[in-house]
């Protein structure tokens, strides 16, 4: 039985439950060597596909015709999902997929199916949400055998050789003695499956209210690592979606504890071993619960949503180091992220030469002969001693000891500190320019680079620098000249690509991006291109229900709605998001009902798993506070637009207009030669002021708490 019905929910927990994120170092340009063998990833432009393209299995990309072969052939297929920086994914092609006895016997008894996990999130979610049913945990690779139309009847993740071969076997021999035992066990699972999951769209409204916030976020705060932020355990990752939730929360209920868990969280990456204290960026994940030691790869989507949260943090609190780490992301990214053209790869890879980290870690020998006579000091604030070993006697560098505590042990000022540190940065990446650079997944994908503008323009409007605005606007131009041509969206863009596949997330985050870049630019064009964007996203993904499929289902592949977060906002919360801020701009009660229908269906998901549903938590604050409608019209609209915007304000939508418009908040509002500010909340307005002080105290006298935390 297909899964032709299912309604998913991908589950969070699995979705970070990553493979070691690792992978082997491959020469993505394999075309013009010689090699014993070449299977169908030849043609394809995924840089994950290309690195199975010489292996003995007889590879195929994921197709109908892929599954037609199977069922004329009355064989069982092997699907195999991974990425690029997956460690464990490779590990398994060096040992199985690369091995001519396994590969013989995937030929003979199986079609084998590769598929690349950013170019297909739909089909990883379809799969990785049976693999937690089944296994109670998900994760990469994600390798399945499953029926010729589709349904699973095996779901594991990393093997060795022997046992992999043994699973090969078992089923290959039971499929051929008794193949209506398997179908019937495929229809078991598959029928499960579905009346598991078809809750999301079933779900029964609840009223939307602050205790219902505030039950979710008590609950959430007892995983909270109280000594080094973060939730609690050995792997551990940001989460900046939750901590951007967490952040407006602490604002509007002015409560210190939210507050100084999102600071202790910033405070431990920017000077843990989970940032790249000599390129800028952040890795992936932690190891330990110090965010001490990586997992090395850098993910474009975790860098994009770690500048925007980092920005927003610096305007509450001034914190110089949280604007010193986001120059230093935003230098790591523009210069080995970014293609010639304007658009921003997925992923670095973690492993050079086969060895993790190789690139990123040191020898002390290594810096004592670089640094000279500053090696002490340098030693003192990275933690070079010997108990601060990672393994192999290298070092991941990691600072513990604050400035201030640094300063009071030294005869240095901060004005020398700081020259030291830039001193001592420059020279560690000078020697690393002589080190072979990891891979890079070179894929242009929609969404991710959709969350890097809203990144860059937070960044632009936390510090003013024009740099952050004009590539915002370079990336978006980007993505309209590349992935939306012709009035098609894309998920994945290279050159030469084939891919077609478009998501929910793509058309919701690009369209969230284009809105942001309307406050900030004030120019119409991006407005009229986010209404388009979401018009087609309402038609293209419509369900049932109020929430919204995040595929096209096909024969093989189903429907699924997704609610919760992973890696990257869930689409259907972003969805709402924008239909409250474009209904609140211009009006519109059925995008503001649309926005609070939507919400009240996830309220008790995030009364009772907060961690995994941060985005929906933004819209639930939106919708149980009060909400602000800060207008500024006239000639001075882009100076004072400009200014408000450097100021932390929760629960806001800040726009203006020079010009004369009929947008609903700003109709009949402007006067020529002069400029306003108006404040709205709840269909009410006060009057008109001109300076931003006033806009401010209009807020307060609304009831806004939020600025009494500032700074």
């Amino acid at each position: 039985m297909m899964f032709k019905n299912w309604i998913l929910v991908f589950v969070f927990t699995g979705a970070l439950l990553a493979c070691k994120n690792q992978n082997k170092n491959t020469d993505l340009s394999t075309e013009s060597e010689n090699h014993q063998f070449t299977n169908e990833l030849i043609k394809e432009t995924s840089p994950y596909l290309l690195q199975h393209a010489h292996n003995p299995v007889n590879w195929k990309p994921w197709s109908s015709e892929a599954f037609k072969k199977a069922a004329d052939e009355n064989k069982l297929v092997v699907l195999s999902v991974g990425y690029s920086t997956c460690h464990w994914c490779h590990v398994m092609e060096e040992e199985s997929f690369e091995d001519l006895e396994v590969a013989k016997l995937m030929n003979e008894k199986f079609v084998s199916i590769k598929v690349d996990r950013e170019e297909r999130p739909d089909l990883d979610m379809v799969y990785q949400t049976a693999l937690q049913l089944v296994n109670g945990t998900g994760g990469w690779p994600m390798n399945a055998i499953i029926m010729p139309n589709g349904s699973p009847v095996f779901l594991g993740t990393y093997h060795e050789k022997e046992n992999w071969k043994n699973i090969l076997l078992k089923f290959s021999t039971e499929y051929e003695k008794n193949p209506e035992k398997m179908h019937e066990y495929a229809t078991m699972l598959s029928e499960g499956v579905q009346e598991v999951y078809n809750q999301p769209a079933n779900q029964i409204a609840n009223a939307i209210s602050p205790n219902i916030i505030e039950n979710g976020i008590s609950s959430w705060s007892s995983l909270w690592d109280n000594e080094w932020g973060g939730n609690q355990g050995e792997q551990k990752f940001i989460l900046p979606t939750n901590l951007i939730m967490l952040l407006d929360y602490a604002v509007l209920e002015q409560d210190e504890n939210a507050k100084n868990h999102v600071l202790k969280t910033l405070n431990s990456v920017v000077h843990g071993g989970i940032y790249d204290h000599v390129d800028g960026g952040f890795f992936r994940y932690s190891t330990d619960h110090m965010w001490k030691v990586p997992h090395f790869e850098k993910m474009l989507y975790d860098n994009a949503q770690l500048i925007n949260l980092l920005s927003k943090t610096y305007k509450l609190t001034g914190n110089e180091e949280f604007k010193v780490a986001v120059e230093e992301t935003f230098k790591f990214l523009h210069t080995e992220m970014r293609n010639e053209q304007g658009g921003y790869f997925s992923a670095m890879d973690a492993d050079t030469d086969g060895e993790e980290g190789l690139y990123y870690i040191w020898k002390k020998d290594e810096l004592q002969d670089l640094l000279q006579n500053d090696f002490e000091l340098f030693a003192q604030y990275y933690g070079i001693v010997d108990g601060e070993v990672w393994e192999d006697g290298n070092f991941v560098l990691n600072n513990k000891i604050s400035k201030s505590e640094f300063l009071q042990t030294n005869t240095l000022n901060e004005e020398q500190l700081n020259e030291k540190l830039g001193k001592w940065k420059k020279l560690l990446n000078q020697a690393r320019q002589k080190r072979t650079k990891p891979k890079k997944d070179y894929k242009i994908l929609t969404s991710w680079n959709a969350l890097l503008i809203d990144g860059y323009l937070e960044a632009y409007k936390a510090f003013g620098d024009d740099n952050y605005l004009n590539e915002a606007i370079s990336v978006f131009n980007y993505l309209t000249a590349n992935n939306y041509t012709n009035g098609q969206l894309v998920h994945s863009y290279t050159k030469d690509s084939k891919q077609r596949e478009v998501f929910l997330e793509d058309f919701a985050f690009l369209a969230k991006s284009a809105f942001s870049l309307f406050e900030v630019t004030m120019e119409t064009k991006y407005l009229d291109l986010s209404k388009d964007l979401m018009q087609n996203a309402e038609q293209k993904y419509k369900s049932n229900s109020v929430l919204y499929y995040y595929n096209i289902a096909n024969d093989l592949v189903p429907s699924i709605i997704n609610t919760s977060d992973g890696v990257v906002p869930s689409a259907n919360a972003i969805m709402a998001q924008n239909f409250l801020k474009n209904g609140h701009l211009e009006y519109n009660t059925d995008y503001l009902q649309k926005a609070e229908t939507m919400g009240a269906l996830v309220t008790s998901d995030f009364e009772n798993h907060a961690v995994s549903y941060g985005a929906w938590g933004s819209l639930l604050l939106q919708q149980a506070y009060p909400f602000y409608e800060i207008v500024i019209v006239g000639e001075n609209a882009e100076q004072l637009l400009s200014q408000m915007s450097k100021t932390y304000i929760a629960n806001t939508i800040l726009v203006g207009s020079k010009v004369e418009s009929e947008i609903s908040l700003f109709k009949d509002r402007y006067i020529d030669e002069d400029t306003f500010i108006y404040v709205c909340q709840n269909n009410t307005c006060k009057l008109p002021v001109k300076t931003i002080d006033e806009g401010f105290q209009q807020m307060v006298s609304f009831g806004y708490k939020g600025f009494k935390g500032s700074n």
